[in-house]
């Protein structure tokens, strides 16, 4: 049984609905008969034909008292058409409330337009709100009787805000007749089960024919002679079968100079979302199709402009809700618009741009909230090629993205050169009535891979492996493979066209963020770029391909390890900076996590630096190393996610491989994994340079002095390194600058231990290890394959005290040794020289020592004061005068400085501003 309904006409005063072959009756009754084969309802409008059902129902506009209606004549009013017409469209959240459809009146009043023609949606939700009524009546659930009784409050309770008098009572009255035929509409299809979607459309129809009925009334109230058009009466389109429909421009053309001649009005309201069919059925645009509604109603007007008001300030760079830093655009061609409509931008309804490209209409997207602001305007050209202000900008007007898709590939040697492989493919996708999305082609023609919602892959495998069964016995096809949980980005412009680097801006920014790249297509037009990307990526993906054409913030996700000395410095340093880096670089350095050893502290949107420390010790969690790399690195918000290790823990420095295998930057002070097991160092560094994420490690030699930046510039200009000599311990260099006259060595430490310059234990520093390692990192750097064995070591510990059992014990014994260094320093001043710790690497016999070395009083080593370090490269361009960099190396502030420098240089690596 199925309800069939019929489209307005004008004569005869019945409407029947009928689920059966049965003939309807003419009864005038207003509530449906007892019978499943003969159900009648009052209207103004009867079609003689059995089985059908007028869709205008009680909907004459003639017939509405108050309207304006043309005086009878003998002459019918043609249709002016051209710039003097205007046309809006109010979406249902411009219409939502009493207050805002008092709004809409507003704007329509103050619109200088001669003439007007206002398409409206139904109130905001009530489309949802009348297809949950089908939906509970053919599930038969009583509820739909209270849901219709909610719809008809909602209706009621706003006229009674906007309007009083005989306009008021009018519009009750066609409520209430309207309310009770739907109660017995709903009620036949309870008893049915079932309902055609004609019969569905012209039930839901409803919305549309109540707001526009209403806003007519209000702006009427304010003074302004309008009428209202039920679209139905006008609008011709023909169902296709993918769920769209095709308007008849040459008979709704007819049908609105018919309509017009007896409804002249400079101002008229009409129906978004429902029209008819060729045989008068009733039928809608589909979902979100009054923006449709209003493109087609002003190409048969010939409008000047269209204006389509929603909740939003125009079209987006980017989805917003993505992408904070997204930009409003000015302008859109109708084909850059055309393009980010049909891949998910919500502003548009896809077809909207078809029926006012003809007649080079403009549309303009405004925000009926925020009418100061402009909008977008989309046209067949903008004015200037340049208008939004950056070049890049004008180049990709916009990026969209597409959820929910998984990709097709199928594979096979036998396809290469094979006709009609590619046809028999889509063939079979069509016959289970997938959408496809996305196609590309290898040249080879060995593969081919296309894009599917997910929720149709399943059938569209099932039925590829039944139709190619044989090609994949044969071996003519290798695979069909399904790649689920993927995601498309598309990049949009129409400037896109002929220039060159677009492309490799975006893979590169993409390759940057680490975003491995699973599909390509680009069409001959070269308006758009699709890319497809696992679904978890799909937000850093945009989030990083919009920063780089629109030059927006590069936001990095920053996680610290190890909240100590260093650790708190470089945090202070960031709060300091971090507003000064966003002003003038466009650099947002957002913390998400701190970790120390015991607890840590996640933020979802950034921490506050101003008071971390309290913020670490009140409400810190546990700390857990996994989880606090998996908070900082999955925010899909921010694309670029670093860890920023500031222990000295070799743990920690064991997880450097992993976070760089998933894409994550690593900048480090800590020294133990450049000078850790040579095989160790040597994977992590391949990895380093196969992969676009980096890892930095200034301050590990020399705090915050450029040495790994110096000694790299020398290598990669093609310099060839002899011998790197220098004093690398800012603590030694202390001990030893300051190791002169009559002072004992135990007093010289003591000093420089009160002074915070050494460790805790004095002992890890005249070990020597920290110097060796420097050595290490350094000839690894130059291409010296040496374990940490194999340098030569000088410990300054006396042997007896290497010993004792804590640092305090050691201080006590160490006067007990005094004499053997001062013997040395008398030693060296005899020959007119000074005791230097320093360190070696040897390239020429590839070896590297640390030792305690005389030199000469002139020596540039002789010169430092403090705890400065210097370092000296010999090489064959410096080979007379070696290259020397001298300064302060040690000290949490420089160390934090040269961390802070790395961060930096990343930010400048991941297209950040220099």
């Amino acid at each position: 049984m199925a309800l069939s309904p019929i489209a307005p006409t004008r004569s005869g005063s019945l409407t029947a609905y009928a689920f059966s072959p049965a003939t309807t009756s003419n009864a005038n009754s207003k509530k449906a008969s007892s019978s499943f084969t003969n159900i009648s309802l009052r209207s103004p409008f009867h079609r003689s034909s059995p089985l059908k059902i007028d869709c205008s129902s009680q909907w004459s506009t003639s017939d509405m008292p108050n309207s304006h209606v043309a005086i009878a004549s003998t002459e019918k009013t043609q249709l002016p058409k051209g710039d003097n017409w205007s046309v809006h469209k109010f979406g249902g959240t411009c219409v939502g409330s009493s207050e805002r459809i008092q709004n809409v009146a507003d704007v329509i009043s103050k619109d200088t337009s001669e003439r007007k023609l206002i398409v409206v949606s139904a109130m905001s939700k009530v489309t949802d709100m009348m297809y949950d009524l089908i939906y509970k009546a053919q599930s038969r659930d009583d509820l739909y009787t209270s849901a219709l009784d909610a719809v008809h409050e909602k209706h009621k309770l706003t006229a009674v805000d906007l309007l009083d008098g005989s306009d008021l009572a009018a519009f009750l009255s066609k409520l209430h007749d309207d309310i009770n035929n739907l109660k017995a509409m709903l009620h036949a299809i309870y008893i049915a089960g079932h309902a055609t979607e004609s019969f569905s459309d012209f039930v839901v129809g409803h919305g549309e024919l109540w707001s526009a009925h209403l806003l007519s009334l209000v702006v009427k109230k304010n003074g302004l002679d309008c009428t209202w058009m039920d679209t139905r009466e006008v609008l011709v389109v023909n169902p296709t079968s993918s769920n769209q429909v095709d308007p008849d421009y040459l008979a709704s053309e007819e049908r609105l100079d018919q309509w017009y001649s007896k409804n002249p009005s400079k101002t008229i309201i009409a129906t978004g979302f429902i029209a008819s069919t060729p045989q008068n059925i009733c039928t809608t645009l589909k979902r979100d199709g009054s923006d449709f509604s209003a493109a087609i109603m002003g190409s048969l007007v010939r409008a000047r402009q269209v204006t389509i008001w929603t909740d939003v300030d125009g079209v987006y760079s980017a989805d917003p809700r993505k992408v904070s830093e997204a930009v409003i655009l000015k302008t859109l061609t109708y084909q850059e618009a055309w393009e980010m409509s049909y891949f998910g931008a919500n502003v548009l309804h896809p077809r909207t741009i078809v029926p006012v490209m003809q007649y080079n209409i403009p549309i303009v997207i405004k925000n009926i909230f925020n009418l100061s602001a402009p909008g977008t305007m989309i046209c067949q050209s903008p004015d200037s090629e340049h208008e939004e202000g950056h070049g890049s900008e004008s180049l990709v007007k916009g990026f969209a993205t597409i959820d929910n898709l998984a990709l097709v590939n199928v594979e096979g040697t036998g396809m290469a050169g094979v006709p009609g492989t590619a046809s028999a493919i889509f063939s079979a996708v069509k016959d289970v009535g997938a959408n496809v999305i996305m196609i590309s082609q290898a040249s080879s023609e060995h593969s081919i891979c296309f894009a599917v919602p997910e929720k149709e892959v399943k059938a569209v495998a099932e039925v590829l492996e039944s139709r190619f069964s044989q090609a994949l016995g044969a071996g003519r096809l290798s695979q069909i493979a399904v790649i689920p949980n993927c995601s498309i980005l598309a990049a949009v412009g129409q400037r896109m066209a002929s220039t060159p680097g677009v492309s490799a801006t975006l893979f590169s920014a993409l390759a940057k963020a680490n975003i491995n790249v699973r599909g390509i297509a680009q069409g001959c037009s070269e308006y758009n770029i699709t890319v497809v990307v696992k679904r978890e990526d799909c937000v850093r993906a945009l989030r990083a391909v919009h920063s780089r054409f629109y030059l927006t913030r590069t936001t990095i996700a920053v996680g610290i390890i190890g909240p100590g000395l260093i650790g708190s410095t470089l945090l202070d340093q960031l709060k300091d900076q971090a507003a000064f880096l966003k002003e003038k670089f466009n650099i947002d350095l957002r913390v998400m996590g701190i970790t120390g050893s015991k607890k840590m502290l996640l933020s979802e949107k950034g921490v506050d630096l101003t008071r971390w420390k309290a913020l670490l010790s009140e409400k810190g969690d546990i700390a857990d190393m996994n989880k606090f790399v998996q908070h900082v690195r999955e925010n899909h918000f921010i694309p670029n996610t670093v860890l920023v290790d500031c222990t000295a823990d070799s743990y920690i420095a064991s997880h450097y491989y992993d976070w760089l295998h998933r894409g994550i930057h690593v900048i480090t002070p800590n020294k133990k994994a450049n000078s850790g097991p040579l095989n160790q160092y040597l994977k992590l560094r391949d990895l380093q340079r196969q992969s676009y994420t980096h890892y930095f490690y200034e301050a590990t030699v020399g705090a915050g002095l450029p040495i790994i930046s110096t000694l790299r510039g020398l290598l990669e200009t093609g310099d060839k390194i002899l011998k790197i000599e220098g004093i690398f311990s800012g603590t030694l260099s202390y001990i030893f600058n300051n190791f002169m006259g009559s002072r004992a060595f135990s007093e010289v430490v003591k000093e420089a231990k009160e002074a915070g310059y050494t460790e805790p234990d004095p002992r890890e520093d005249l070990y020597g290890t920290d110097v060796a390692r420097k050595v290490i990192i350094l000839a690894r750097e130059c291409g010296l394959k040496l374990e940490l064995s194999d340098i030569s070591v000088k410990n300054l510990v006396p042997e007896p005290l290497r010993a004792c059992a804590s640092a305090e014990d050691f201080m006590q014994q160490l006067p007990q040794f005094d004499e053997d260094f001062a013997k040395q320093r008398r030693e060296a001043e005899a020959a007119g020289e000074v005791l230097r710790y320093v360190g070696v690497v040897d390239v020429a016999n590839q070896e590297g020592t640390v030792k305690l070395h005389r030199y000469e009083k002139g020596h540039p080593f002789t010169q430092l004061s403090g705890s400065d370090n210097i370092i000296a490269f010999t090489t064959e361009r410096y080979a007379t005068q070696p290259l020397i960099v001298r300064g302060p190396g040690a000290g949490a502030e420089v160390t934090a400085g040269g961390v802070f420098s790395d961060i930096l240089r990343l930010a400048s690596y991941l297209g950040a501003p220099s």
